[in-house]
């Protein structure tokens, strides 16, 4: 019998466009991964200098007091969401939560085998399933690329252990209206799934008119049955350093920072501080969602020139992209823009749904964005 065979690492599928684009003088602009390349900030980075001649013992796996109680207090300043630093655990990034979520919970309800996740969405929902020995189910999206849980076969609903939302989503940029996102909170706990809402893109939601609008939580409703999940990586340009916090339902994260301590799962002391001052400061934020904000409306209007539209929604960092003339799946629009010096994402990474778009994540430097689309200009001309 074989055992677990990890398939390809998705970005690893893009090494022959990386190559193709790499080609092109002045090398490849790769907006394929989002990765951040701003400035960390400054409160961030002092934190870090500062905690770091004291971090010679062991840290609190649930999270330091400090850390918990910025989290609770960032979330409401953002959301309006009541949670008590008890109701807060720290977790080194926040893949590694959605890697692990349904292997842990799947320990404490063994009754319940399948998670539940966006049929265009992140890899690693399905991922955790399958490292859990569960079942990964999509459920299909509308025509908004948002969650239609009236697709959620009844069978599948009752054995529904995680249903994942994705709030603002990756990689479509949709977010839900509150009321929408209340309803999915509902059918989850009416069938008796934890909702897990993955909102680590939640400071950069924007209206129709790119302006700055403000972000939902899952836990507008209460934290019944209810985790939030949320990461310091693009907020605040600290993907390197690897900080996240789980929230909500206190018997549930108490369950989680009590496991978690046991598998030795720790934040590093000076992360944890770094974390904290970071939270407790919206100055950056606002700069960075500006950074943004500048970079999607500049990346549309030429993408837009080029034949490509952005047919996904209005937040995040991410632009979904397809022919506008209907030709060509995301491979062949990521072939076509890596012979300009320019890679993506094909959207078929994100699930077969994806198949007829790829994706282009804004974290790119200003000067390397505009050498991009000033390539695409000029091979259009």
């Amino acid at each position: 019998m074989t055992g677990f065979v990890p398939p390809p690492f998705p970005q690893d599928r893009l090494g022959e466009l990386r190559v193709i684009a790499g080609r092109v003088p002045g090398g490849a602009v790769d907006t394929s991964i989002g990765t951040p390349v701003d400035p960390m900030p400054e409160v961030a980075l002092a934190a870090l200098r500062a905690a770091a001649p004291g971090s010679t013992g062991y840290p609190p796996s649930v999270g330091t007091p400090a850390l918990r109680d910025a989290a609770a207090g960032w979330m409401e300043r953002r959301f309006g969401v009541a949670v008590a630093p008890e109701q807060v655990a720290a977790c080194v990034g926040t893949k590694e939560v959605v890697a692990s979520l349904p292997r842990l919970l799947s320990l404490r309800d063994p009754s319940r085998d399948t998670v539940l996740y966006p049929a265009v969405s992140y890899p690693t929902y399905e991922m955790g399933a399958r490292l859990a020995g569960l079942r990964a189910v999509p459920v299909p999206v509308d025509e908004h690329w948002r969650l239609d849980v009236s697709g959620v076969e009844p069978d599948d609903a009752g054995r529904a252990l995680v249903l994942w939302l994705n709030e603002p989503a990756n990689p479509t940029g949709a977010s839900t209206p509150p009321d929408e996102l209340a309803r999915l909170v509902a059918w989850g706990r009416r069938h008796g799934a934890i909702v897990a809402s993955d909102e680590c893109y939640a400071e950069f939601t924007y209206d129709t008119g790119g302006d700055p609008a403000p972000p939902v939580s899952a836990l507008a409703g209460g934290s019944d049955g209810v985790l939030a999940v949320h990461s310091l990586s693009k907020r605040s340009n600290m993907a390197g350093l690897r900080a996240g916090f789980v929230a909500g339902d206190a018997e549930l994260v108490g369950y989680l920072a009590e496991v978690r301590r046991h598998a030795g799962m720790i934040v590093a002391a000076p992360v944890q501080a770094a974390a904290a001052a970071a939270l407790d400061d919206d100055l950056h934020v606002h700069e960075q969602r500006e950074r943004y904000r500048q970079r999607r409306a500049t990346a549309l209007e030429a993408l837009g020139r080029g034949g490509l539209v952005h047919d996904g929604g209005t937040s995040t960092f991410y632009l979904w992209l397809r022919d506008g003339t209907g030709a060509g799946d995301g491979w062949e629009i990521a072939t076509r823009l890596a012979e300009r010096g320019l890679v993506v994402a094909p959207g078929e990474l994100y699930g077969p749904a994806g198949r007829d778009h790829a994706r282009l994540s804004l974290t790119v430097t200003d000067e390397r964005l505009a050498m991009a689309l000033d390539r695409l200009a000029t091979a259009a001309a």
